[in-house]
């Protein structure tokens, strides 16, 4: 017994020795410092303003080639149903683009074909048309001068503004013009055979955390441009129609050409309803009655106001979502760096920087500036 007892009394001695050390070691540890999360980094304004700069400045020197790409993408978008349709009937997706990009350089062969010989026609007598119209500007332009102190001799030297070239913009000569529309039929195709491959590796390029938001954001532009254009493309027609037929009843001249231009133009944002109206305005005043040009225009008015308020919520939805603002400045920077071309993609592809803007943390502001 009196060995066990000392066994454990100096156990416990032991236990007590040993709480003692922990003790004062850590007392003389030096209390660790609480390490703050690194902050993010700030980047100050003109680095900012530098790279709009370099990006704007790279739009305009290399307009040609990002024009005939975003042109193709819009017909790769209207082609998708196309192809889905044809990959119904068990046709590889290959063949099935295929079969479209074909279709469709035969509809715009035609379409050029026929146009091409009204328009002919057309401008062959804009002469006449214009003669009344011109009469009006020169008196005006003369009343104005008097007016003005202007002398007509001192300004019939001046050359007159080439309005053509800023809306020329992007197509340059006729021989370069015909080369970029060379390409498109090929980069359709291909856009349309691998646009799973060029999604999923666009994803993958982006890292592991922001790989389901590049995956949402690039799903929500495809929507958007898919909506945009088949929805405008169906519009266009419908409005074309109408109008062609309201024309022809009311005996216009070149009823089937202008009425069909007076339709698209209506698509134009906020302009394109006075450049529907000009059209058959222009067409119509001393061939055919006022009343017939009072008609002419209320059917015009009366299918933008359709289309506004009835046929653009059913194919866009809310997909867009750009405030007026937005739309006038973006068809002024993209008309002026792309003339003609860039009033045509700029409402698309300033959605789908307001896509973007959306679903990246830093730039939520801008998307929120863009919005309704």
């Amino acid at each position: 017994m009196g060995i066990i007892c000392r066994a454990i009394s100096l156990q416990i001695r032991y236990h007590n020795r040993m709480a003692t050390d922990e003790i004062r070691l850590d007392s003389t540890r030096t209390p660790e410092m609480a390490v703050s999360p690194p902050k993010p980094a700030k980047f100050h304004w003109a680095l900012t303003a530098l790279g709009i700069a370099t990006i704007l400045g790279l739009c305009y020197w290399a307009e040609l080639v990002l024009a005939v790409m975003m042109f193709s993408v819009m017909l790769a978008f209207i082609l998708a149903p196309v192809v889905d349709f044809l990959m119904r009937w068990r046709l590889p997706r290959g063949v099935a683009a295929l079969i479209s990009v074909i279709l469709l350089v035969t509809i715009v062969a035609a379409l050029l074909y026929y146009t091409s010989n009204q328009a002919a026609t057309f401008f062959q007598d804009v002469p006449q048309y214009a003669g009344k119209i011109r009469t009006a500007v020169m008196n005006f332009r003369q009343r104005a001068e008097s007016f003005g102190g202007l002398r007509p001799q001192e300004q019939s030297g001046r050359s007159s503004t080439d309005w053509t070239g800023p809306l020329m913009r992007g197509v340059g000569s006729v021989t370069q013009g015909l080369v970029a529309a060379s390409f498109v039929p090929f980069l359709v195709y291909f856009m349309l055979t691998w646009q799973h491959h060029v999604r999923s590796a666009t994803v993958m390029l982006f890292s592991l955390e922001n790989r389901h938001t590049a995956y949402v954001t690039l799903g929500l532009i495809s929507a958007m441009i898919r909506s945009f254009m088949v929805g405008n493309l169906l519009i266009g027609i419908f409005m074309g129609a109408v109008s062609t037929i309201v024309f022809g009843v009311l005996n216009f001249p070149f009823f089937y050409f202008v009425g069909f231009i007076s339709g698209f133009l209506s698509l134009i944002p906020y302009l394109g309803v006075l450049l529907a109206m000009a059209l058959p305005a222009f067409v119509g005043i001393g061939h055919v009655e006022s009343a017939a040009v009072l008609g002419a225009l209320v059917t015009v008015v009366g299918l933008h106001l359709i289309a506004l308020n009835v046929l653009y919520p059913k194919f866009l939805g809310n997909r867009l979502q750009l405030n007026p603002l937005t739309v006038t400045i973006a068809l002024l920077a993209w008309g002026w760096l792309w003339g003609g071309i860039g009033l045509l993609l700029a409402i698309p592809i300033t959605a789908a920087m307001k896509i973007v803007f959306d679903h990246v943390q830093s730039l939520k502001p801008y998307g929120a500036w863009l919005g309704e």
